[in-house]
């Protein structure tokens, strides 16, 4: 249904209109036809549907949670050609979903969210986009992700560099390395995919260290024909080769979250690693983590040591004191000169909706909710916000097993919801804040015993510290909570009326 508005633009009435179409997008709008409920868009900021496996193409770029598991339950891929698919091909999967899934159709590329605005009289959110499009939607969904928003340093005289700079995550494919001397600032999980791959058409390459990561091995290979063709004349097998997969990763579980102190079995197989690719052991004394393994991201390579051993390449322990317009001074007096800067440095992960972006009751703004500590029921639902459902929002995220799972139980969790306001014929539903408070003081108390707390800084604390990014526990116990969608945490809502609160869980 379009209304015209008084300045002549029109206004589309949608059910659910969904923000992003990654995975957590696909997923929500597969599950939404799969419910019968069809009236809904997916609005995507770039010219094509993938999210995070669209925009990040930098050499080397692959996913580090094996490609069985790192797919949907119900639409297994038996053609994967490694463990660990590449980016192309996982973008090729996620368009294979929205073409086997009819997706086309509800899908609008190019075109961002500018603001989302709730109607509290009305019950709906006003969505007004980069296209001058505007919406007008019944149930709002997030699925934009937690590594959508790239984060740039802050360095001084950066503006007076005259080269070449450029984010991982926004690759620039026409700039030529070939003889270049590089500067690659961040050693986090792009940066060491990507530095073998460039090492060796680089005239030099100096990679800025802050801190030195965990590096396990990657057990990746091709998958050959033999196991493709049994996966798909088969497909039991594969989904008991994704089980067992998942239920390895699940162990992991247990050192992070149970039992920290086990990480000293993680550590060693990192040192292994470490000792295997790197012969120098003043290199290697620079290259030891300081930290608990799993305190930050753990990451998987079998070819970032080796690339570190090359002539060209020179690992700067140093921090950066300045940029100047060809070089990079650094806090012990050395200066590098330098033809490009690659920025490797992740995203803003605590922080992925941008100011001003979605305002619910009362104007009010959620990056402001969110001012001491982003925080949601099930990392879902934000009280002040009702009718919002956000994907890997708040403590959602995973530190040992696949992100795609927990997409799933959150997705079942939001059609739920949907089917429940259909039933009760409910216009709004929105978190009661007492039920959103213990539900997140529970997150944080189990945070407190894990690994994650042991004192390291990494990009799963906020600006104050806290863990806003991490599931606590096992994915199965998330899964379980997610089960189940109950009224009476919430407070219901008619557009023609005053608020009033749900039934009882036995209604």
């Amino acid at each position: 249904m379009t209304q015209a508005t008084a300045a002549g633009a029109k206004t589309t009435a949608v059910e659910v209109l969904i923000i992003g179409s990654g995975f957590g997008g696909i997923c929500t709008a597969i599950r939404l036809k799969q419910a019968g409920i069809d009236n809904f868009v997916v609005l995507e900021k770039d010219r094509d549907i993938g999210g995070t496996w669209f925009a990040n193409t930098y050499p080397g770029c692959a996913c580090d949670v094996p490609s069985h598991l790192y797919s949907f339950s119900f639409e297994p891929n038996p053609d994967w050609s490694h463990m660990f698919a590449r980016q192309g091909e996982i973008w090729n999967y996620q368009r294979h979903c929205v073409a086997r899934y009819g997706l086309r159709r509800h899908i609008r590329l190019g075109c961002g969210v500018e603001q989302a605005v709730w109607d509290d009289r009305r019950c709906v959110w006003r969505v007004r986009t980069s296209t001058g499009q505007t919406y007008r939607a019944r149930k709002l969904v997030s699925a934009m992700g937690p590594l959508s928003r790239p984060a740039l340093p802050q360095i001084r005289g950066l503006e007076n560099f005259r080269g070449k700079t450029f984010h991982s995550a926004r690759w620039d494919h026409a700039y030529d390395l070939q003889g270049k001397r590089v500067a690659v600032i961040g050693t986090g999980a792009s940066a060491i995919q990507f530095v073998p791959e460039i090492a060796p058409r680089v005239a030099s390459l100096s990679l800025f260290q802050r801190t030195a990561p965990w590096v396990l091995p990657r057990p990746d290979r091709r998958i050959g024909d033999f196991e493709r063709n049994m996966f798909r004349r088969f497909p039991l097998m594969q989904r008991i080769f994704r089980t067992l997969i998942y239920l390895r990763l699940e162990t992991r579980a247990v050192v992070f979250t149970r039992l920290p102190w086990l990480s000293g079995v993680v550590e060693w197989l990192g040192r292994y690693n470490l000792r295997r690719g790197v012969a120098d052991p003043a290199l290697r004394e620079r290259l030891t983590p300081d930290f608990p393994a799993g305190c930050k991201r753990l990451l998987l390579s079998d070819d970032y040591y080796p690339a570190l051993m090359r002539d060209n390449v020179d690992l700067v322990t140093a921090g950066i004191t300045e940029i100047r317009t060809d070089s990079i001074v650094c806090d012990d007096g050395r200066t590098v000169a330098v033809d490009a800067i690659i920025y490797g440095t992740g995203f803003n992960a605590t922080a992925p909706v941008p100011a001003n972006m979605i305002i619910g009751r009362e104007g009010l703004d959620l990056t402001d909710r969110w001012h001491d500590a982003a925080e949601a029921f099930l990392g879902m639902s934000v009280s002040g916000f009702p009718n919002l459902f956000m994907l890997m929002g708040p403590n959602t995220g995973l530190g040992h097993n696949s992100v795609v799972f927990m997409i799933e139980a959150q997705v079942h969790y939001l059609v739920e919801a949907c089917r429940t306001m259909q039933v009760h014929a409910l216009d709004s539903l929105e978190i009661r804040r007492d039920v959103e408070l213990e539900f997140n003081r529970k997150v944080q108390q189990r945070l407190s015993h894990t690994v994650w707390a042991s004192g390291c800084k990494s990009w799963y604390l906020d600006a104050n510290g806290r863990n806003t990014t991490l599931w606590p526990g096992f994915s199965v116990s998330y899964w379980a909570a997610t089960r189940r969608f109950r009224l009476a945490n919430y407070v219901a809502g008619h557009a023609s009326g005053e608020p009033e609160h749900a039934a009882r869980e036995a209604a």
